[in-house]
């Protein structure tokens, strides 16, 4: 089965990216991996404490992903996997991409402020042409009408 990788985060433009993996992937009898990464500089304190942080933000990002997951079958019919991964996420991004062969299409959600679409776009949009597969990037301020359309 083909999966649409899609990143969980706490920027806003991830609610789209979400509903456009979720929606492609119903119609197209696919499915979702949600991938979180917790990175490593959160963390540089003592060893318990840091692992105390790692508990907590590991609880924050399920929590976060029950959220989504809900939405997903219950509107959309779709199973979502979720992968927490540490390190720098862009790294981690293309490590899953490596290690997953049924994911087929990475999806990101672009920021919509003056800032440009966010670090992860520029980032992998640079790397694109060696990607072993097609980024979809999703407009942050996409309606759910507009959304429904070209799903």
């Amino acid at each position: 089965m083909r999966k649409f990788l899609v990143v969980l985060d706490d920027s806003r433009e991830c609610l789209n990216a979400m509903r456009f993996a979720a929606m492609r992937a119903a119609k197209t009898g696919g499915g979702v991996a949600v991938l979180s990464v917790i990175p490593p500089d959160e963390f540089n304190h003592w060893i318990g404490v840091g692992d105390i942080m790692r508990q907590e933000a590991r609880e924050r990002i399920e929590a976060h992903f029950e959220v989504f997951a809900k939405w997903m079958r219950d509107k959309q019919g779709v199973n979502p996997e979720l992968v927490i991964r540490n390190g720098h996420a862009a790294e981690e991004i293309i490590a899953q991409i490596t290690e997953d062969p049924e994911i087929g299409i990475l999806v990101l959600g672009a920021g919509t402020d003056n800032k440009g679409p966010g670090p992860l776009v520029t980032q992998l949009s640079r790397n694109a042409a060696s990607l072993p597969i097609p980024v979809t990037i999703v407009p942050g301020d996409l309606s759910k009408e507009k959304l429904e359309a070209i799903t």
